[in-house]
């Protein structure tokens, strides 16, 4: 259980720095600050996946919370507008938990309300409910509650406007209204005992960390009407929904999704409190698209992506004990390949995968191969995943999209104007911020690694044709991997070798990508060339939370992640740290050191920040990025499905419990 008391609830500063996060298992959430105070665009009490994952739409921003005690009044919301914060309800916040939902604890007039927030799986529907704590001496306890909806894309921010149908109708338990044509409809069943139908907008919303961002903050929000509640003698509770939904079932969903969570945790089988929260964080990135399962990236605005998927995959569902979602995904992904190349994302909008990367497709073939080594399932990967496999190699050799191809010398290639191929994707308008084409250093290693993973299973499949096409190729590229990318100067490897026109330029920036020629399941370095790796990595790039993407002394460098979209994009890869690199890391220093006793106390004490960071400021989830520059400020997406999956995958595979 995490918990903050009132010393950090009643902080405003300290409260909307920590943000939560409920998801629903087919791409939508409900996320705000302990605060109860929106900060950005995409919190909401119901962002919903209208065409799952994807399609989502902040349908429910949140309630405007009004308790009455003997007729005196305390506002329990919280609002940023221009220039004040009002009302002030977490002056009366004396708790906030994950226990296991987000659970608010008020003290005002002489009472006690508390609150949760939990959304039923499966569907888009979310459960508010309040009660009131026994042996308060008051006569009268009512609750009032006013939604405020947005219906807009989660991109996006509303302003009034005329279009908006404010009618609302009122049943008996259910409340419902569909203010856009072509939106869905939202229903409120509850059990109020009193129930006012009139509508009026609330305006200027202010959301810092957009502002902060560089993007519109403003937005305004219409009030569709009153729910008030007597919660002397009864729990108050809402279900807002896509679906009618019965309020006298809220126990059965309440007790089915604790039971849900609770059969992740012990699946898992991790018994201290780091795993068993890093095993619930994981949990909330595994989705549904059509019949199989996919991986959102990150909370709030990733989608499912192929790359991230694949690194985040044995993470996510192998440490956690979950074969049968792993299979699932690795079926997903198969089954959407074309012309040797795995999906880099699915669009939100729904529309046709985009292929427009070089290492998604070489991360599915280590994802394989941890799954096989975890499950021991031969049969699927033989009857739906080799043949697949195999065609992407053949389609690397022969040459697919963004001139992706074997060179004569046994590396792979991979470039096109105004692309980014590798997952140092940011562009700044029509410029590559990064522009890695030639041979960039991970692609190789994990090209390498592919052709090992396949000569393996061709030699477990009978396939002798395979077993030595593989292997030689497998061969070819070690060699010239050794001879063209060791930078003696710097007892590291270079970046990207450039072959492109014949060019030979040599890229000596000291990046994280050369740790995955060590970490990696096969790799190509000599053992002393390995260990010079991860000790120029280490001097250079790692941070308490992850490593940096580029050197401090490197003239590229940017230390902070702050600003507009692009200046935020020219920093994206250019010094930030990126948590989820801490896992080939520590895998890394193992490996080196032989797994010594003294090598896993100390990759646990560097583990031990982002654990700190789990259960506290991340309230459960760990983020996307950190700033480069100490201290190292948490940036990007509150929480990235790679970040949480290496921590736990390095956690489990090398017993740093």
């Amino acid at each position: 259980m995490i918990r903050f008391d009132y010393s950090i609830c009643s902080n405003l500063e300290a409260a909307r720095g920590r943000e939560w996060l409920e998801t629903n298992g087919i791409g939508g959430f409900a996320s705000s600050t302990i605060a109860g105070m929106n900060t950005r665009r995409y919190h909401g009490l119901l962002v919903a996946a209208t065409h799952p994952p994807v399609g989502r739409l902040v349908l429910l921003s949140k309630f405007e919370e009004k308790l009455i005690v003997d007729g005196r009044v305390f506002e329990l919301s919280a609002n940023q507008y221009p220039g004040v914060v009002q009302p002030r309800g977490f002056e009366f916040l004396q708790e906030f938990r994950l226990d296991p939902f987000p659970t608010f604890v008020f003290e005002v007039g002489g009472v006690r309300v508390t609150k949760t927030i939990f959304l039923i799986h499966g569907e888009n529907s979310v459960v508010a409910e309040y009660g009131l704590s026994p042996g308060a001496s008051v006569k009268s306890v009512l609750l009032e509650l006013r939604p405020l909806i947005a219906f807009r894309d989660y991109h996006s921010l509303t302003q009034e406007n005329e279009t908006l149908n404010p009618a609302v109708t009122v049943e008996p338990g259910m409340v419902s209204l569909t203010p856009y044509e072509g939106l869905p409809a939202l229903y409120l069943g509850h059990n109020a005992s009193f129930v006012e139908a009139k509508g009026v907008w609330y305006h200027e919303f202010q959301y810092e960390v957009e502002r902060e961002r560089g993007l519109e903050s403003s937005e305004d929000l219409f009030q569709s009407g009153l729910l008030q509640f007597e919660l002397n003698d009864t729990r108050a509770t809402v279900i807002a929904s896509t679906q009618r939904r019965n309020v006298a079932d809220s126990s059965r969903y309440r007790a089915a999704e604790i039971q849900r969570r609770a059969s992740v945790i012990n699946q898992a089988g991790l018994a201290d409190e780091v795993g068993r929260t890093l095993a619930t964080a994981a949990d909330q990135y595994v989705v549904t698209r059509g019949n199989d399962s996919t991986v959102i990236a990150g909370y709030h605005w990733f989608s499912d992506w192929g790359r991230d998927t694949m690194i985040a995959l044995p993470g996510l569902t192998l440490s956690t004990r979950r074969f049968d979602v792993a299979q699932s995904i690795l079926r997903t992904f198969a089954q959407a390949t074309d012309q040797g190349m795995l999906p880099n994302r699915f669009p939100d909008g729904g529309e046709a995968p985009e292929y427009n990367n070089v290492d998604g497709t070489l991360w599915f073939f280590e994802a394989v191969r941890a799954y096989l080594a975890a499950s021991n399932d031969s049969a699927f990967v033989r009857a739906e995943l080799y043949n697949v496999m195999a065609d992407i190699i053949t389609w690397h050799i022969r040459g697919t999209r963004y001139n992706i191809h074997v060179a004569a010398d046994g590396l792979l290639h991979a470039g096109a104007e105004g692309v980014q191929l590798t997952w140092m994707d940011a562009k700044v308008g029509d410029r590559v911020v990064t522009p890695r084409a030639g041979k960039p250093v991970e692609i190789q290693s994990l090209w390498y690694n592919a052709l090992c993973v396949m000569n393996n299973l061709a030699a477990s499949f009978g396939d002798a044709h395979g077993q030595k096409r593989y292997s030689a190729m497998a061969g070819l590229a070690r060699w010239s991997f050794n001879q063209v990318f060791w930078n003696d100067a710097q007892d590291c490897l270079y970046d990207v070798v450039d072959s492109t026109a014949g060019s030979g330029k040599l890229d000596s920036s000291i990046r994280a990508n050369q740790i995955f020629a060590v970490s990696l399941h096969h790799i190509m370095l000599a053992p002393d060339r390995a260990q010079k790796v991860v000790a120029t990595v280490q001097e250079h790039l790692l941070t308490p939370y992850g490593l940096r993407t580029l050197a401090p002394s490197d003239p590229q460098y940017h230390g902070r992640y702050t600003g507009t979209p692009a200046q935020r994009d020219e920093a994206y890869h250019q010094g930030t740290v990126w948590p989820w690199l801490m896992g080939p890391f520590i895998a890394a220093f193992l490996r080196v050191n032989q797994d010594s006793d003294t090598a896993l106390q100390q990759s646990a004490e560097w583990l031990q920040p982002l654990e700190r960071y789990l259960l506290d400021g991340g309230v459960g989830q760990l983020p996307e990025l950190f700033e480069g520059d100490p201290p190292h400020h948490p940036c990007g997406c509150l929480a990235q499905a790679w970040s949480v999956a290496e921590l736990l995958r390095v956690r489990t595979k090398s017993r740093l419990l």
